[in-house]
This record gives structure tokens, sequence and C-alpha cells, in this order.
């Protein structure tokens, strides 16, 4: 029997980085009904402590926050967790600071706000390479 790819992302967990509370909760809900554990962190320092302390198997990180930058937090995952996927995504129209993250070893970046679909896809593609 063939699994559908939300029973294939049922068991995945993502930590999810971004300091607008309000479009986290409501992505983090909207992944969680496709079936994906999501861990949300409003700051790059929380991002941070979380990673220390649980395995992930991908993470949506925004580009820009307020404690830290997220290029400087996907260098400090990807000494953490190298093997980890980050997607970058950026509502601030800095396609080339996430061109830049991709440099620094981000799977992928995606516009906010992003198609939820399109997104949950990235995160299949990442955790399924």
């Amino acid at each position: 029997m063939n699994a559908t790819a939300d029973e294939r992302m049922e068991k995945l967990k993502v930590l999810l980085v971004d300091d607008e509370k309000g479009y986290a909760e409501v992505l983090a809900k909207r992944m969680a009904l496709r079936g994906i554990a999501v861990s949300v962190a409003l700051s790059g320092t929380e991002a941070i402590r979380m990673l220390r302390g649980e395995q992930f198997d991908a993470a949506v990180l925004d580009l820009k926050l307020e404690d830290m930058d997220g290029i400087e937090i996907l260098k400090i995952f990807k000494k953490m967790d190298p093997a980890m996927p980050v997607i970058m995504v950026t509502g601030h129209g800095s396609e080339t600071a996430a061109r830049q993250g991709m440099e620094f070893g981000a799977f992928d970046y995606l516009m906010k706000p992003c198609n939820l679909n399109v997104l949950m896809e990235k995160i299949r593609q990442a955790c399924h390479r």
C-alpha cells in the first residue's frame, strides 16, 4: 500500500524559526494538521537553544529576525547539525540574501507569504534527499 505524501511526512519534526508570532503560530498549526511535529522558536537565540536540546528533521528559518541575522543562524545550525536541511523564508524582498543562504548550505528558499503546499513539498524534498 502506497502512503500519501502527507502520511510520509507524518513523523517529521520541523523547527520553525520566525519572530512574527502570529504568522509562526498559524503556519505551525497548518503544518501540524498535515502531520508534522512543529516546534516554534520566536528568536534566533531560542532556536539555537532548542536545537541543542533535540534533533529536527528540518528547519524553516526566517531570514530577518529581531535578535539575529538569519544567515548567522544558518551558519550556527550547519555547525551544530550539518545534515539538517534548512529552508530559508523571507518576506523582505531580499532574494539576494536568500540566495546567499544557499551558498552557506540552505536547502532552498521561499518568499513570504509562501504557499503551504509548496513549503510542504520543499520540506519533503529536503528530508528525503
